[in-house]
């Protein structure tokens, strides 16, 4: 298989995962199974674990606040948003392309919707749809489009009228620089080479939310629950990767975004060229069909949009919301790349594509 769906989820790193092997062994072969909540010697060993990889996934993120760990992004978000809103009852906003994650609590909470352009970046920001004393929620890397949000410019305004800014930073978390001014920043492991199962919600100095989860002192008292050793390891390792790679990662995926655009001379760009994240490339061709072509070049592993609402048969929210239409939504499809994928591996999967379209007649 060929794996072209970095959006979705990522390959573990092998740091990652040597990382966390400690952590899961059983009686006899070590003592990392212990509870990092137990106040013995193995322990205290498994919570000073939790602690370095809490840094190194701080080290990634602005200064001034503190990383506490969830079950992943969305239980990031949702506690953001939800308990969020219990603090700052002004209102809320938030952009029309956020990840479900976000959209469906900003729905359930009756937000404000803000629109984007027709290049899938979001309109500046207007003082009359911005809440008072509220909540603003801007992504930063759109993960089907891979547009960057001005996220800077939303906390600004966000600010200017006493409201928090809430920033899902999962696609842009180890990839890119997080810009000063969100007060709340949802991230995830899995999509930076960590394992699934655990994100992190950053919470900025003087902001108070109430605990997600009661019954403990974990996570100082903000969510109970036994933490996992592992899970922590494993992303903290990651985020010191990507931090380590940051550069080299960037200049790799530069590469292959430019072989695509020189391979795919006849298909339209979703999305500004520029102002993107270059591991994220959404296109379409007149004449495709999007499902029929995955299911025909089964070898690369692709997809139509969010995974997370690849089995709805709906068109994609976030296109629908750039003003594409539902004909050529459905005629689009996501790649992404990153650390892991060769040129020869890139090369391959995009003929595979293109001998794929030949077959529904498209040239």
């Amino acid at each position: 298989m060929i794996y072209l769906d970095y959006q979705a989820t990522t390959p573990l790193a092998p740091e990652a995962r040597e990382a966390m092997l400690r952590w899961l062994d059983g009686p006899g072969e070590g003592d990392g199974f212990a509870n990092p909540s137990s106040t013995h010697k193995a322990g205290r060993a498994a919570a000073a674990a939790v602690e370095v990889a809490r840094d190194q996934v701080a080290a990634l993120l602005p200064r001034g606040g503190r990383v506490y760990f969830t079950s992943g992004a969305t239980e990031a978000l949702n506690w953001a948003l939800f308990r969020g809103a219990e603090a700052k009852p002004g209102g809320i906003a938030g952009l029309s392309i956020e990840h479900a994650a976000s959209l469906q609590c900003l729905e359930r909470l009756n937000a404000t919707i803000l629109p984007v352009d027709g290049e899938g970046l979001a309109l500046p920001p207007d003082e009359a749809l911005i809440p008072e004393g509220g909540i603003v929620a801007a992504m930063l890397v759109n993960n089907e489009v891979g547009t960057i949000q001005p996220v800077a410019d939303f906390a600004a305004a966000a600010h200017a009228k006493n409201s928090l800014l809430l920033c899902d930073a999962v696609q842009g978390f180890g990839r890119i620089a997080i810009p000063d001014g969100p007060d709340l920043i949802a991230v995830s492991a899995h999509k930076i080479h960590g394992p699934k199962g655990i994100g992190a919600l950053w919470v900025r100095d003087g902001v108070d939310l109430e605990p997600l989860m009661v019954g403990g002192a974990q996570e100082q008292g903000m969510r109970s629950g036994t933490v996992s050793p592992a899970l922590c390891a494993g992303f903290g390792a990651a985020a010191a990767l990507a931090a380590e790679r940051m550069d080299s990662d960037v200049a790799h995926v530069e590469r292959l975004w430019s072989l695509a655009m020189d391979m795919l001379p006849e298909w339209s760009l979703n999305g500004d060229a520029s102002r993107r994240y270059h591991g994220n490339l959404n296109v379409r061709r007149e004449g495709v069909n999007g499902l029929r072509l995955m299911s025909d070049a089964r070898e690369v592993a692709f997809s139509l949009g969010s995974a997370c609402g690849s089995g709805s048969g709906k068109v994609s929210h976030v296109l629908r919301a750039m003003g594409v239409s539902e004909g050529d939504a459905r005629a689009s499809i996501r790649l992404g790349w990153g650390r892991y994928t060769s040129e020869a591996e890139l090369r391959e999967g995009l003929e595979a594509i293109k001998t794929a379209a030949r077959l529904q007649g498209v040239n």
